[in-house]
This record gives structure tokens, sequence and C-alpha cells, in this order.
């Protein structure tokens, strides 16, 4: 099992930055990718970056391309998402998930964090 828990949320306004954390615990050595995945109200979860955890190979949604940033701290067994220039639409709960096999289908879910961009 591997466990996740997202931090990091909140109420920022248009333009403004934030970093979101998914703290990764347990067999975190079986992990083959990490990935954030959103959910705005009302819509479906959609999917905003992933990268394999053990080697390179990062992917964007063409939504937060050059705005986004996923980043891993080996040390820390965390993964970020940092998100600059924020937009109103960015207006989601955020979910880290992990993968034990391919980028495609994850396996593990945290319980997400609320972020809300203000106009």
């Amino acid at each position: 099992q591997v466990q996740l828990v997202e931090s990091g949320g909140g109420l920022v306004q248009a333009g403004d930055s934030l970093r979101l954390s998914c703290a990764a615990s347990g067999r975190t050595f079986s992990v083959y990718a990490v990935a954030w995945f959103r959910q705005a109200p009302g819509k479906e979860r959609e999917f905003v970056a992933a990268r394999r955890w053990n080697s390179v190979g990062i992917y964007y949604a063409n939504s937060v391309k050059g705005r986004f940033t996923i980043s891993r701290d080996n040390a820390k067994n965390t993964v970020y998402l940092q998100m600059n220039t924020l937009k109103p639409e960015d207006t989601a709960v955020y979910y880290c998930a992990a993968s034990i096999a391919t980028m495609s289908k994850y396996d593990y879910w945290g319980q997400g964090t609320q972020v809300t961009v203000s106009s």
C-alpha cells in the first residue's frame, strides 16, 4: 500500500502562485509514476501533470503547460506541484495519485486539497 497526503491548497487571487505538496509513505519503492489531477464543481476529474518516480518523463495538460511544474524531493518522498499565474479556471480540488505499473492508470489516491482562485 502507498499512502498519499496532499497539502498546500488555499484561496488566492488570479495571477498568484501556490505550491501543493504530496507526501508519500508506505511501499514507495513500488511506485512507478505520480500525478496530479483536479476536479472542478460539476466537471469530471482531469489530468494535470505526471512524472515517473525514478526516471525521466514529465507530462502536462495543455491547459497548465508553462504555468505548472511537477517535481519530486527524493529525500522526503514528496511530490510538488508549483502553480504560477493562477487563473479562476484553475479552481478545483487537486488530487495526488500514484501508479505501480503505468502512467495511464493510477492505483492510489490522496484525499484532495482545495484550490480556489478568485478573479
